[in-house]
């Protein structure tokens, strides 16, 4: 991990399509599972994730690539604040089949133009590195308890 980005990734026992269909939500890594039931990203559109303890955090479709790709920006240091450059970063989830299996890769990036304070900066970069396994595993538990 850099100061500027965070890479984890996880082997699912699921197909593409399967992890597909959780990750094209947008915002299911912050969001309550209820509040984003029935969505799917659509390039430029945005909504507001809804997390009962961390708040509403603002999530934008940035590119998608139906069953290997799809990026959204979102402000994790700002809850409720409006997306801005220097309030957002960029999220980008990768697809891949490993046999019957799905290699799903989450990059976070765009930390080091996040007009915060070092602390801040630290302390969000930190709070991502343990969240983005835990977010990670529960989707690996979502999906293959759905298959």
């Amino acid at each position: 991990m850099s100061e500027d980005m965070i890479e984890r990734d996880t082997l699912i026992d699921a197909s593409v399509e399967r992890v597909w269909s959780l990750v094209s939500a947008p915002g299911f890594w912050v969001a309550d599972p209820e509040s984003i039931k029935g969505t799917t990203a659509v390039e430029g559109e945005s909504m507001v994730a809804k997390h009962p303890e961390f708040g509403e955090f603002p999530v934008r479709v940035v590119k998608v690539e139906p069953q290997s790709y799809v990026s959204y920006r979102w402000a994790p240091a700002n809850p409720g604040q409006e997306l801005t450059e220097g309030n957002s970063t960029l999220v980008e989830f990768t697809l891949s089949a490993e046999g019957d299996k799905t290699r799903l890769t989450v990059v976070e990036s765009g930390f080091a133009a996040l007009a915060v304070s070092e602390e801040v900066r630290a302390q969000t970069i930190a709070n991502l590195s343990a969240g983005w396994p835990e977010v990670l595993d529960a989707a690996k538990k979502r999906v293959e308890s759905t298959v």
